[in-house]
């Protein structure tokens, strides 16, 4: 019988209900901690300025909402948000290794900024660090505001040409980074494999969706594809990373199902899967659509 379970809950008291050895591959889009809304904020950090925005942002709409940066410099509980993530990270990184599998995968998108972060919490949780894949968004707004601008504004004229051409924040971000970890084995893979199924990599399924073996991955929204969750992943995206691990009947979690997406691609590859999502309004979006695309595969399964 198929597991196929979406659970409306906090995925940090909900994975201690889940059996030890019981996942084969996690595969999550976890909050980066970059203030993208307030499900986002994971520090104690009460700076007023976080979390607002400028002229300009109100004027871009929804390309970017909030301030994830301090305005006025970098207080002491600024500079603490960083191991605070870290510190955030460490109260489910046990769990997910206490409910994989050996020689199973964790696949994470944990953002540019504190994906190291990250990493070091999986890795002081016991997971071993096996690379670091690179996905090319085909879209990447650029957000840096020019200097000269700013100085203009402050009818410093003279500022203003000498720092043309330099600007505040960052070069245009067109990848975002996929930590790759697994839950050590005994022995070899080759004997892990045969034990559990886990622990190796299907390369030929790799390369019929993406056209190499590299650790890069250029992957889109299909048309209508996105606007359901702020920070939505392609479907076809997940496909190629549960398909790179798991075979057919292997159990996916996602502790932070968001819209579902993860449950879409395993859906469509025949594993069953575990969602889970706080929020109950984005999970009635999950439960919808994956109702729908229940439909459409009994169609034609």
């Amino acid at each position: 019988m198929r597991k196929q379970l979406l659970i409306n809950a906090d995925s940090i008291s909900e994975l201690k209900k889940l059996e030890d050895n019981s996942i084969d591959l996690i595969l999550s889009d976890i909050p980066y901690g970059i203030g993208a809304d307030d499900w986002d904020v994971l520090h104690k950090n009460t700076n007023t300025a976080y979390l607002g925005n400028s002229p300009a942002q109100k004027q871009a709409g929804n390309v970017f909402k909030r301030r994830g940066k301090p305005i006025n410099g970098w207080s002491d509980a600024d500079k603490k948000i960083p191991a605070e993530y870290y510190q955030w990270c460490q109260t489910w990184a046990s769990e997910w290794l206490r409910v994989l599998k050996p020689g199973g995968t964790a696949f994470v998108f944990a953002g540019r900024r504190f994906a190291p972060r990250c990493i070091v919490a999986l890795e002081d949780a016991g997971f071993n660090f096996r690379d670091m894949l690179s996905w090319i968004k085909p879209k990447a707004t650029h957000r840096a505001q020019r200097l000269s601008i700013v100085y203009e504004r402050r009818g410093m004229q003279d500022e203003s040409l000498k720092w043309n051409g330099w600007r505040i924040g960052n070069l245009r971000p067109i990848f975002e980074p996929i930590i790759w970890c697994f839950k050590p084995y005994k022995h070899t893979i080759a004997d892990n494999v045969l034990e559990h199924n886990l622990g190796a990599y299907n390369q030929f399924a790799f390369e019929e969706i993406t056209g190499h073996f590299n650790n890069t991955l250029e992957i889109g929204m299909s048309p209508k594809e996105g606007g359901l969750h702020d920070a939505q992943k392609p479907v076809k995206l997940l496909e190629t990373l549960i398909s790179l691990v798991t075979i057919p009947g292997q159990v996916v979690l996602d502790p932070f199902a968001g819209s579902g997406s993860t449950a879409i691609a395993a859906l469509n590859l025949k594993r069953d899967f575990i969602m889970i999502e706080k929020d109950p309004n984005i999970f009635s979006i999950m439960n919808d659509r994956l109702s729908k695309s229940k439909q459409t595969i009994s169609l034609f399964d």
